[in-house]
């Protein structure tokens, strides 16, 4: 079981760890020296780091380099003194301690809510749910539809429980979006060290943001180690489930790809199909008589030779953004069509590998990964939410929503005006005239420098039509192209489609539900249907930052609290109240009327036809985490097994 292992020791030779500390991030370090030693002085002047500012790590905490030498130099003895069992590790920092600490180290205060969480996340505690003892007795059975991070992640508790559980999942191996999406360049927006469940850190991560085989092969290894692979039925759908009220179980209908059907019969059901898993393809005229070879990014046709082809790019979006550098150098000529365009942030870090140096310090140095993890947990979450505030004082709403939101916008023009310094005839197709974060913000992966090759062309103009082999723009120009890639995103607000669910009404959840207006309380549990969870569901999507494990993680530990409950109050069944749903929709609507999603003037998929935020939480993540830390059996409606007592609320 990948559950939190204990702190590595340190086994290299001198000269190898003298070594590897020359490439340790210096704030890093000084966290590392200050818990195995004990002694403050390492968080004090002259040693404190500089404020970490945005996306950079601040490898020398602006220290200089006598100062970092000495740093290192102690560092060593400390790690010597470990190897050669002159010293043990110490326990690890109390909660209030570890937020003292990072506070030092980023040169900005932590907030003391973050406290417990940390603790968890960073990997100084397993997190709670994998803390308790397995369940016996009556023990509830559990069906999950989907094997990707979320699938996986509840089967490592469903396994830990002891629960009897079957995952089905429709591709032939674990993955999910990360088996799906294999387009050349595909890879992840945060970084390594935090895209990682709590419970399974992993020291050797090759990049600092990760590339899709290295994550496919790290959510897999998971899987495979957590023992998960014979409980899972690859190759497989579900059709439809339907919920018996009599027996109160789930009967739930399954197809094999062969054709085969198979009715499950189980008490609980959980969704973990996520919201990025059926492609859009755009319904433009013309399309399906394309000449030449066309597809999505995510079912890249891997047998198509773009060499020396004129590449056709629909969509300028995250996909478009890593898929664009990746080919520019293989194909002939590349046009990207571009409706609208999206702000990119620089990050040192993106395009950077992971030295040996630094392998060696993630995996033998005693807290390294742990506060490593932590300060980018600060860094790349919750910091920037009030960024995302609108401020109804705010004078300038046309290019802004706040103060804060005003000077990142500057900061990122002034970068695009760098990147772009000698082609400024790109400036007006490549600015957006839109807040910061309004759209998802991208990270800069050599675009500037891919749209300036004379071999790609940006087109600022959607696309009207294919007429042919010919891409015609909403401006009437036309570009003859021999492949046409589709980065044009995914349904992600037609959630559980193309699913038949039906509850105690028979009424299906897609009619409930409508074609893009998901809702659920806390994302997880929907009136009218009982005993069925979901995971990455309605308004859980992370929009200003951080990692969906760590959302995986909280919904996993709420659902595996109520089936705990279940199994140990003789439930048989349990709805979430309808009152208590709609009235944290409420909470969620409102939220959104503050944040940067509902502000006009542009076009998000985060929001449906009627206006409404649907895929993303208005929540920072300390807040989800704390509603989502112990579930009160007091928001559903209990259905008790026959014989046994009414179980108690809380």
């Amino acid at each position: 079981m990948p559950i939190t292992t204990p702190e590595p020791l340190p086994t290299a030779t001198d000269e190898e760890l003298r070594a590897a500390l020359s490439a340790a991030n210096i704030p890093t370090l000084l966290l590392v020296l200050a818990h195995l030693t004990g002694d403050d002085r390492w968080l004090q002047d002259p040693y404190r780091p500089t404020r970490t500012i945005a996306l950079n790590d601040n490898d020398t905490g602006g220290l200089p380099e006598a100062r970092q030498a000495e740093i290192r130099d102690a560092a060593l003895d400390v790690l010597r003194e470990l190897r050669d069992g002159r010293r043990t590790v110490p326990a690890p920092p109390s909660d209030d301690r570890i937020v003292a600490m990072l506070s030092v180290s980023l040169g900005e205060q932590v907030p003391e809510e973050y406290a417990e969480a940390m603790a968890e996340d960073g990997g100084f505690r397993t997190p709670a749910w994998l803390r308790t003892p397995p369940l016996g007795g009556d023990r509830p059975r559990v069906l999950v539809i989907g094997a990707g991070i979320s699938g996986v992640c509840i089967g490592v508790a469903l396994a830990h429980l002891g629960l009897p559980f079957t995952i089905v999942e429709r591709n032939d191996a674990v993955g999910g979006t990360w088996l799906e999406n294999d387009y050349p360049g595909a890879g992840v927006d945060t970084p390594s060290h935090l895209y990682s469940y709590s419970f399974a850190p992993r020291p050797d991560w090759s990049r600092y943001y990760a590339k899709q085989p290295e994550i496919l092969g790290y959510v897999q290894d998971v899987a495979r180690e957590a023992g998960l692979l014979p409980s899972i039925r690859f190759g497989t759908d579900v059709v439809s489930a339907r919920w018996d009220e009599a027996s109160s179980t789930w009967e739930v209908l399954t197809r094999h790809r062969d054709g085969a059907e198979q009715r499950h019969v189980v008490d609980v059901v959980i969704s973990s199909v996520g919201q990025f898993n059926r492609p859009v393809v755009p319904d433009l005229p013309g399309l399906s008589s394309f000449p030449g070879p066309a597809f999505h990014t995510a079912r890249w046709d891997h047998d198509v030779d773009l060499a020396g082809k004129r590449v056709g790019v629909i969509g300028t979006g995250a996909s478009s953004v890593q898929v664009v550098p990746a080919i520019a150098d293989v194909a002939g000529q590349v046009v990207v069509f571009q409706r609208s365009p999206q702000w990119v942030a620089p990050n040192a870090n993106y395009l950077r590998e992971m030295h040996d140096h630094t392998m060696l310090l993630m995996a033998q140095v005693p807290g390294y990964r742990t506060w490593y993890r932590l300060r980018l947990m600060w860094m790349i979450q919750d910091k920037l939410h009030p960024t995302l505030r609108k401020d109804p004082d705010w004078p300038h709403p046309e290019r802004s929503i706040n103060a804060l939101n005003d000077k990142h916008r500057r900061f990122f023009t002034a970068y695009l005006d760098e990147q772009i310094a000698g082609a400024e005839e790109l400036r007006e197709a490549v600015l957006p005239d839109y807040p910061p974060y309004g759209k998802r913000i991208l990270l800069d992966n050599d675009w500037f420098a891919t749209i300036r090759r004379d071999d790609v062309s940006l087109v600022a103009s959607g696309v009207r039509e294919i007429d042919g082999s010919v891409v015609v723009t909403a401006d009437g120009a036309r570009y003859e192209v021999d492949v046409l890639v589709l980065a044009t995103g995914f349904s992600s607000r037609r959630m559980l489609y193309p699913l038949d669910i039906r509850g105690r009404s028979g009424v299906p959840l897609r009619e409930q539900w409508g074609d893009d207006d998901a809702w659920a309380h806390l994302g997880i549990s929907i009136p009218d249907f009982p005993n069925l969870f979901l995971l990455y569901g309605p308004n859980t999507n992370l929009g200003h930052g951080g990692s969906s494990f760590f959302h995986a993680e909280c919904q996993t530990g709420y659902i595996t609290g109520l089936l705990r409950r279940m199994a140990e109050d003789g439930i048989a069944a349990l709805e979430v109240r309808p009152e208590v749903c709609d009235a944290y929709n409420a909470r969620v609507d409102a939220a959104h009327e503050q944040m940067i999603w509902t502000h006009p003037g542009m076009t998000t998929y985060y929001r449906n036809v009627a206006g409404r935020i649907v895929t993303t939480t208005p929540w920072r993540l300390i807040d989800y985490w704390a509603m989502t830390r112990t579930p009160d059996l007091a928001d559903f409606r209990v259905t008790a097994r026959a014989g046994a007592p009414v179980p108690r609320a809380g």
